[in-house]
């Protein structure tokens, strides 16, 4: 296997709700992700974001959803090309965190949405998470803009090119 398609990326079904909810539990997740949204059949329906469970030699280990920049009136990467999509993730497993799995399933995704004619793709860790935001530089994003207050809390824009 290629290093470029180590990582399987699966759609999220119904049956994946315990794992996310126990994934969402863990306090190294709750510290940044905001559990009180469980997942849903009804989430699911929404096509404006794809939601994928990371896997490595058949070990799910990462949640990532990419979704449309334009889907949301006023949303804060709006401004970027249409086609950008934005990029949110987490590593459910803490025996898995530290070992560089979080850049490269990133920059796999990135290339499979570059390959699929996003011209940019965004995302925006809180400020203070500076283990994501390292991780989103390894994978190839910069720093585009000021910390901003957004619906979802304050965001540092930053985003990645082909």
């Amino acid at each position: 296997m290629s290093a470029s398609s180590r990582y399987k990326f699966q759609r999220v079904t119904p049956a994946d709700f315990g794992r996310l909810a126990a994934w969402q539990s863990r306090p190294h997740v709750r510290a940044w992700w905001d559990a009180a949204e469980p997942f849903s059949a009804q989430k699911l329906q929404d096509l404006r974001v794809s939601r994928w469970i990371v896997s490595i030699a058949e070990r799910p280990f990462a949640y990532l959803q990419d979704y449309t920049v334009h889907g949301w009136d006023n949303h804060h990467f709006s401004a970027l090309p249409k086609g950008s999509r934005g990029i949110d993730q987490f590593i459910g497993e803490p025996d898995m965190i530290g070992k560089g799995h979080g850049p490269a399933f990133i920059a796999q995704r990135l290339q499979d949405l570059f390959t699929a004619g996003a011209p940019v793709v965004a995302t925006d860790p809180h400020p203070e998470n500076a283990r994501a935001i390292s991780a989103y530089e390894k994978a190839g994003f910069t720093v585009f803009g000021p910390v901003q207050e957004t619906p979802w809390g304050p965001i540092l824009p930053m985003q990645a090119s082909p």
